[in-house]
C-alpha cells in the first residue's frame, strides 16, 4: 500500500477511536457531535440540509436525529410554511452540549498536534485541505474519468 494511504489510514483510525472516547463521555456516539454542531450555527434546519453539509446521506441524518431526540438532545418539527419538511431543533440539552464538545475537540487537537510547531500546524492544515480538495473532486468525478486516470 502506498505510504501516505498506510499512514492515513492508521491515523484516522487512532483519532476516530479517541475522538469517539471524548464525545462519548457526553453521552453521544462519534457523528452526532457533527449534527449539534451544525444546529449550533444555524438550528432548525432540514436533515437533508445537514446531510449536504456532512456530506452524509439523509437517512444517516434521520437514524442520528431519531436517537438524538429520544435522548431529549434535539425536537423533530414541521416546518411551519411547507408542512412536508420536517426541521430539527436544538432543546436546550443539545445546547448545553456546545461548550464541553467544543472544549473536548480544541483539547483532542492540541494534544494530537503537542509535538508540532506552529508553522508545521499550519503547513499540515494547508496540506489536508488541498488533499481533501482533490479527494473531493476525485469521489464526484464521474466514473469513467476516476478510471481514466488509473490507466
Amino acid at each position: 500500500m502506498p505510504e501516505f494511504l498506510d499512514l492515513h489510514g492508521k491515523m484516522s483510525k487512532a483519532l476516530r477511536a479517541a475522538a469517539e472516547t471524548a464525545v462519548r463521555r457526553h453521552g453521544l456516539h462519534l457523528g452526532q457531535d457533527h449534527l449539534l454542531a451544525v444546529l449550533w450555527r444555524q438550528d432548525g434546519r432540514t436533515p437533508g440540509e445537514v446531510a449536504a453539509m456532512l456530506n452524509v446521506t439523509t437517512p444517516n441524518v434521520v437514524k442520528a436525529a431519531t436517537r438524538m431526540a429520544v435522548a431529549g438532545l434535539l425536537t423533530r418539527r414541521r416546518d411551519d410554511r411547507d408542512n412536508r419538511l420536517v426541521r430539527l431543533w436544538l432543546t436546550d440539552a443539545g445546547r448545553a452540549l456546545q461548550a464541553p464538545i467544543e472544549k473536548e475537540r480544541r483539547l483532542l487537537e492540541e494534544q494530537v498536534t503537542a509535538d508540532l510547531t506552529e508553522a508545521e500546524r499550519e503547513h499540515l492544515l494547508s496540506a489536508l485541505t488541498k488533499i481533501h480538495r482533490s479527494a473531493t473532486a476525485l469521489r464526484d468525478a464521474p466514473v469513467d474519468q476516476r478510471n481514466s486516470a488509473i490507466t
